[in-house]
């Protein structure tokens, strides 16, 4: 089958590797239709890393991804051969300390595709998965959207921690890439409207205005706080950071309002934030780190199925599996508008 590798900084090259087969019962083998490329697929394609987690070359990303499936293991009952399946990319173990209390996204043993180390990604012909990070939408969703549903579910989980009870809460989102989209979608299917959206590219902010958000921000050429401030005069109530950039935790902290949230689900380069801990101190604020989703799929399937959250407004580019490295090239420099970008299989 073909398989799309990184070899090295900023380099991709196509290869021919075996398909491979299932070895477990509860195991089924999907053949791909689409695949998003991710923020973090981007980390390990400029910079070889992400954190701790390094890249050994040749190594294949990417994690958001739907397909068919083409064969399944004996013990499986719940999807069958030529179901389109959502795939889940996270493999839990079921009983670590994590899992056993209900919290298999910070499983002790887990095992992510595309992350160095755990499991080879899905820029692929065909992967093998675990029945029970497959769920079925056949006539449900289309592939693309199907494929959305993994950076969804972030967005989902996200607003969720939030806990925001009342529909006149005020939010504010540093970044309108796919995270800060998705999170403005889940914010907007729960009827929460009152949500700005800071980001310094022009194209991004006219997508976060299209989908729904009450007011822009552009940080390089407005003050974030005296905008705000112009917009709320008491201050949000809860920001979502998914931006990975340190002046943008720095302009959460000042436009926060006593009392209030900051969800972190950025990744930032160099894998560190500073706070102003006095102005933290005195607001009382509650920070609250974004790890993936937990139990968010079906919900987010849900929303999608539901025309509640419309996922497919947040893609800009489709590519076939040989055009990769372009699709890649694109998104890494933020050209020609991209936002979000899909290799597809016709």
């Amino acid at each position: 089958m073909k398989k799309v590798v990184l070899t090295g900084i900023r380099e991709m090259q196509m290869t021919t590797t075996p398909e491979p087969v299932l070895l477990q019962e509860d195991e089924v083998k999907i053949k791909l239709v689409s695949i998003g490329v991710c923020g973090s697929d981007i980390h390990y394609y400029s910079e070889g890393k992400i954190g701790s987690q390094v890249v050994e070359y040749p190594f294949a990303v990417g994690h958001e991804c739907s397909g068919i499936v083409e064969e399944a293991g004996a013990g499986v009952t719940h999807i069958k051969p030529g179901d389109l399946v959502v795939v889940d990319p996270a493999v839990h173990c079921g009983h670590c300390d994590q899992c056993l209390s209900g919290r298999p996204h910070t499983c002790r043993n887990n095992r992510f595709l595309g992350c160095p180390g755990q499991l080879e990604g899905c820029l692929s012909e065909y992967i093998v998965m675990p029945s029970f990070t497959c769920f079925p939408v056949s006539g449900k969703l289309n592939p693309v959207q199907a494929a959305l549903i993994e950076p969804f579910t972030i967005g989902v989980y996200t607003v969720n921690l939030a806990e925001l009870k009342q529909p006149d809460a005020s939010a504010a989102i540093f970044g309108a890439g796919p995270i800060g989209l998705s999170v403005l979608l889940k914010l907007l299917a729960d009827g929460i409207t009152n949500v700005g959206v800071i980001e310094p590219l022009k194209y991004r902010l006219k997508k976060a205005k299209e989908i729904g958000a009450k007011y822009l921000i552009n940080p390089e050429k407005e003050d974030v706080e005296a905008s705000v401030k112009k917009q709320e005069e008491l201050l949000v109530d809860v920001v979502f950071e998914a931006s990975g950039e340190q002046e943008a935790v720095t302009n959460a902290v000042k436009i926060l309002k006593p009392g209030g949230k900051l969800l972190l689900v950025g990744i930032p380069p160099s894998a560190q934030y500073t706070f102003d801990m006095d102005l933290m101190r005195r607001k009382e604020l509650t920070i609250i780190n974004v790890r993936r989703q937990n139990h968010c799929v079906e919900e987010a399937i849900d929303l999608v199925v539901s025309g509640k959250a419309d996922v497919e407004k947040m893609v800009t580019h489709h590519f076939s599996l040989e055009e990769t490295p372009v699709a890649f090239d694109i998104v890494e420099g933020y050209k020609d508008g991209a936002i979000k970008a899909m290799i597809n299989f016709s």
